[in-house]
């Protein structure tokens, strides 16, 4: 259970850090926070397959996970929301 909790305060965080980055492509709270763990999920598979580590903390590690993928998925939805 914890690690549920630990899924949505990491995806909480980072989907708000990655529309804060992204300026003006921010999709409500709980789409950041889905957004927030499915970019966390695809940095997270992206790095690990190009054997690149971040930092040693889980947690942290996760939330930069997380900013990164969140900002490649706001980037993404953004052009598509344009055409």
């Amino acid at each position: 259970m914890l690690g549920f909790i630990e899924w949505i305060v990491v995806g909480g965080i980072a989907g708000w850090l990655a529309g804060q980055i992204v300026d003006g492509a921010g999709f409500g709270v709980m789409l950041n926070i889905i957004l927030g763990i499915v970019g966390a999920a695809l940095a997270g598979f992206i790095l690990q397959k190009l054997n690149f580590h971040l930092v040693e903390s889980a947690f942290l590690a996760e939330l930069i996970n997380g900013v990164i993928g969140g900002v490649i998925i706001l980037v993404l939805l953004s052009l598509i929301r344009r055409a």
